[in-house]
């Protein structure tokens, strides 16, 4: 641990209004474990205009917040050039900029931010590719291993609207997803509650149960393989592994899922080369925060799912 050992004042300006002084303290203290941060808010170390004040408080444009000297996690090393190589291909993953939002195609195998012993993640990256940007932060999250589609705001503003819609549920995501066996054509919509598990690991796993959250998935196919079909998911909610359980649930579960999957599926695979996860999130349509316009973006399907989809074609006309 490494101990963050000044006191910091920070000016609060218009972008950053609105938002609640727990959620902008573990934005600035990255590596800063949640419950420190509650605790010291409770214990009156973190002040706002020099009075105590409550983790609900929401700050205005003009605060000035003192944040007391903290443990940061420090995390592992990561050699420069490796760091350099990552966010210079980010670059080309953009599919989508102005000066409210950046859209960009993730790549499986990236997590979307830092932590957790990762020391690089897309948002690190892209604040690494954007120095000037005074504000980068996530829209929404992708899973480490699912690729695809990912919204960032450029501003707090852009941010506030954005979640506003996600909360209307005026969002529309599309995932593609390569699942076992034969879906059922009539199995157009699961709604299965979800409850989340954290292992003693730290890993979490999440199950149908009845006393979970509500959570539910459109479906549609999109094309029928040997043993294998491919789906468009959309999910309503936004549960965490929503569509990975449930496909699971309906029987048929996603290619190479190291959590959810089945081995003896991803075995029926061999010869395709594929070696990660198919989910990919394939399409997103939002209203332009700042412009009002119907936005849809899509992110076409990276090499390795496209050579899957190509040899499992090829097998069919066999």
């Amino acid at each position: 641990m490494k101990i963050q050992n000044q006191v910091q004042f920070i000016d609060i300006s218009d972008d950053e209004a609105g938002q609640r002084i727990d959620n902008f303290l573990l934005a600035k203290l990255k590596g800063v474990p949640k419950s420190m941060i509650y605790r010291i808010i409770r214990k009156g170390e973190v002040r706002v205009n020099k009075g105590r004040i409550k983790p609900e408080y929401k700050l205005a444009a003009g605060d000035q917040v003192r944040v007391p000297p903290v443990r940061v996690a420090e995390r592992e090393d990561v050699p420069v050039s490796v760091k350099l190589d990552k966010v210079a291909a980010l670059a080309d993953c953009i599919l989508y900029e102005d000066d409210s939002i950046l859209v960009i195609n993730k790549p499986s195998g990236t997590a979307v931010h830092g932590g957790s012993g990762l020391s690089f993640g897309v948002i690190e990256g892209l604040r690494a590719l954007r120095p000037e940007a005074r504000f980068l932060e996530l829209v929404h999250r992708l899973d480490r291993d699912t690729s695809g589609i990912l919204l960032v705001a450029k501003k707090r503003s852009a941010l506030r609207a954005l979640h506003e819609q996600l909360r209307l549920k005026q969002i529309q995501k599309d995932y593609m997803a390569l699942v076992r066996g034969n879906w059922q054509s009539h199995t157009k919509v699961i709604q299965a509650p979800l409850l989340k598990n954290i292992l003693q690991s730290g890993e979490r796993i999440v199950r149908v149960n009845s006393e979970g959250k509500p959570s539910e998935t459109r479906f549609k196919v999109e094309e029928r393989f040997d043993k294998a079909t491919l789906v468009k998911a959309s999910p309503v909610t936004g549960r965490t592994h929503q569509i990975r359980v449930h496909t699971l649930h309906a029987g048929h579960p996603i290619a190479f899922d190291n959590r959810y999957g089945d081995k003896q599926f991803d075995s029926q695979l061999a010869g395709t080369g594929l070696k990660r996860l198919f989910l990919h999130a394939s399409s997103l349509k939002f209203t332009h925060p700042k412009s009002g316009e119907e936005m849809r973006i899509q992110a076409p399907l990276h090499e390795d799912l496209n050579h899957c989809l190509k040899i499992l074609r090829s097998r069919k006309t066999q």
